[in-house]
């Protein structure tokens, strides 16, 4: 089995949740617990490096609190996000649940993963955002039910 960097990130989300992975104290003990679940040592390195980029770029975008701004993205982004990955963060935005912090750090963090990207990938990297995201509660609880349970998550 093929392991890659969200797959780590997935599994650290699912098993330690109270747990800051941006805290480099833990750092040491989860690496070595995700060695011990099987998952490459180069996965796990990209993973921890993936989470420590969201903690810097998450304090470097207090520039983005305009709304109503169009988003236009680059040839790489347009190239590697599909027209309906585009769509459905556009969507969440329209509905407030994306604010355009959040989605400038999703974007940032897909485009930071080496692989395909399909919308299933845009919804947790998503999750992953709006969870180390300060007041994205209500965003972060909407989000881990779509990812979950994949249903109707707008009330």
């Amino acid at each position: 089995m093929k392991e890659n960097v969200l797959d780590v990130l997935m599994y650290l989300f699912e098993n330690y949740t109270d747990i800051e992975f941006t805290d480099t104290g833990n750092h040491d003990a989860l690496k070595e617990e995700l060695s011990g679940a099987g998952f490459p040592e180069e996965e796990v390195k990209h993973a921890f490096e993936w989470l420590d980029t969201l903690a810097e770029r998450r304090s470097q975008l207090s520039l983005f609190g305009a709304t109503g701004v169009i988003r236009i993205y680059s040839r790489q982004e347009l190239a590697r996000l599909s027209t309906d990955c585009r769509g459905f963060l556009v969507y969440l935005e329209q509905l407030g649940i994306l604010t355009p912090e959040s989605r400038e750090l999703t974007i940032d963090r897909l485009m930071a993963i080496e692989e395909e990207i399909d919308l299933e990938k845009v919804k947790w990297v998503l999750l992953l955002v709006l969870m180390h995201q300060p007041g994205s509660e209500s965003a972060f609880a909407q989000m881990h039910e779509l990812v979950y349970y994949d249903g109707e998550f707008l009330h």
